[in-house]
């Protein structure tokens, strides 16, 4: 080994001589000989020992209690501990600053169970289901399509204009019974769809409520208390305001109100429905009859331009939990029918995007039109091409298609279920709007009514970026591509959902 890598040696004298070299006795030599001692010096080996281990038994307590005591390292604890709550200070300091200087949350709005999704309306039982059983086994397919409520019948036995065959607490037959009403309550619940029940009177007489003194001898408090009891979640009246000044009516609103609204568990609504379209009528009618939501015309055979000015008009005068957006319905007709059938996606769009509560007819989701009625039979099966042809039936499943996703789409953002409306374009045939909420994402909604030219929409606003990408299009083109604002084309017939950031 190299002299840098020897371990040190200690000399180590050996007291014992080489045998070889001891001196030898008498009795050893075995002869006479005789040998004198020789004197020989012990000899000296090197031999290699690795010095021992050095062992670190620190200090004893009395010696640390001692060094501690010394006026150095009382200082140098002092100096940390002084340090240590400094930093911790200045954190705290910074947090409070950053909670401070970060935007706050908006609080959320006032929202009742029909804000948060479509209402349903189911006119004639028969039609949509067979009767109140077959709907009640329906639940689960108007749950996937995102429905918050069915608006129900009306299903109490009436005939046309004679108030004596009316009776409000019984189930006529073609609709079904009691049991399978109970059956449909439970199964609609348990999907968290509520149940609103049109009892409107006269429904099969030309006029909602019966002509002279009948009005006056009705008996709806009664009716309202047995509905209730059987869980429903609301009523709808037509005509509401042929008959808000009545007697009738004024039990109607003081029993509703009174008897609902400390409601825990759901609080229930009342609905009227009137064929008045003008923002200044439909003012009117809201103030004068107290009801929670209104069914109107606003929306039905009416230019981009009046649309966007009614929209306008009503969402700076009432809180959108109250607005109502419906074109067709029980006596209207089904949307198809009403706007055309290269128009349907486009007014879903909007139903599901304006501020307020959507209401649709049944079959408005899937394009049904009406025929010799406007009950037709709805349609269910896309794959029988029995009785219709398969071209209209992958029609009919476009449509509800389109009306599942916008419908999910708006039950899962706030911007679209109770953001702020901010109006960009409006024009004969063409409006765009966005819904935005605090810090939530935006979205721009651009609709073309033109049956024949594309518009360019040159949307500039401080409150609106550059870019925005498309989320859905009507005609299911250029989703996820980017567009620039200023020069968006929409197509006739079109109608396009863009989405762009929130940004502080």
């Amino acid at each position: 080994m190299s002299n840098s890598t020897e371990v040190d040696m200690k000399d180590v004298e050996l007291n014992e001589v080489e045998q070889e070299k001891q001196p030898m006795t008498e009795g050893e030599a075995g002869n006479n000989y005789a040998i004198s001692p020789v004197s020989e010096k012990n000899g000296i080996v090197k031999v290699k020992i690795p010095d021992e281990e050095t062992k670190f038994t620190g200090l004893s307590k009395e010696e640390l209690m001692k060094v501690a005591g010394t006026p150095g390292w009382i200082k140098v604890r002092w100096a940390l501990l002084i340090l240590f709550w400094l930093g911790w200070l200045g954190m705290l300091a910074g947090a409070i600053a950053i909670i401070i200087q970060a935007p706050r949350c908006k609080p959320l709005p006032e929202m009742n169970w029909w804000n948060y999704g479509p209402l349903y309306q189911i006119g004639d039982v028969k039609s949509f289901a067979s009767n109140l059983e077959g709907l009640a086994d329906k639940v689960q397919a108007m749950d996937e399509v995102k429905v918050k409520g069915f608006i129900i019948g009306p299903i109490h036995v009436s005939s046309a204009d004679k108030p004596e065959d009316l009776n409000l607490t019984e189930i006529s037959e073609e609709a079904g019974d009691a049991t399978q009403f109970a059956k449909l309550i439970h199964a609609a619940h348990r999907r968290g769809i509520s149940v609103v029940l049109d009892l409107t009177p006269n429904y099969k007489g030309e006029e909602p409520w019966f002509a002279g003194d009948a009005v006056g001898t009705l008996e709806l408090e009664p009716a309202l208390r047995h509905w209730l009891e059987k869980g429903v979640d609301g009523f709808l009246f037509y005509g509401v305001e042929k008959v808000s000044t009545a007697p009738v009516w004024k039990d109607i609103e003081g029993l509703f109100h009174n008897q609902t609204e400390s409601d825990g568990k759901t609080k229930k609504v009342l609905i009227g429905v009137t064929e008045k379209s003008s923002p200044e009528d439909i003012a009117a009618v809201l103030n004068t009859t107290g009801v929670d939501l209104l069914l109107t015309g606003a929306l039905r055979s009416r230019s981009a331009l009046e649309v966007a000015q009614s929209v306008d008009n009503l969402y700076s005068t009432y809180n959108q939990s109250r607005l109502t957006w419906n074109i067709g319905g029980r006596i209207a007709g089904h949307l198809a029918s009403v706007v055309g059938l290269a128009k349907v996606k486009l007014s879903q769009l909007l139903l599901l995007t304006l501020p307020g509560t959507p209401v649709f007819n049944y079959g408005d989701e899937i394009g049904l039109e009406d025929e010799l009625t406007k009950n037709p039979t709805m349609v269910w099966n896309f794959s029988d091409t029995s009785m219709i042809p398969k071209s209209k039936l992958e029609e009919m499943s476009s449509f509800r298609s389109f009306f599942k996703t916008v419908s999910e789409k708006r039950s899962k953002e706030r911007s679209l279920q109770h953001g702020e409306y901010l109006p960009l374009f409006n024009s004969t045939f063409a409006m765009a709007y966005v819904r935005k909420w605090d810090q939530n994402e935006r979205y721009l909604i651009a609709l073309n009514w033109h049956s024949n030219e594309t518009v360019t929409l040159q949307l500039k606003h401080a409150e609106i970026p550059e870019y925005a990408t498309v989320v859905y299009s009507t005609d299911n083109k250029d989703n996820d591509k980017e567009h620039k604002l200023s020069e968006l084309q929409v197509k006739p017939e079109q109608g396009v959902m863009l989405k762009f950031p929130y940004t502080s």
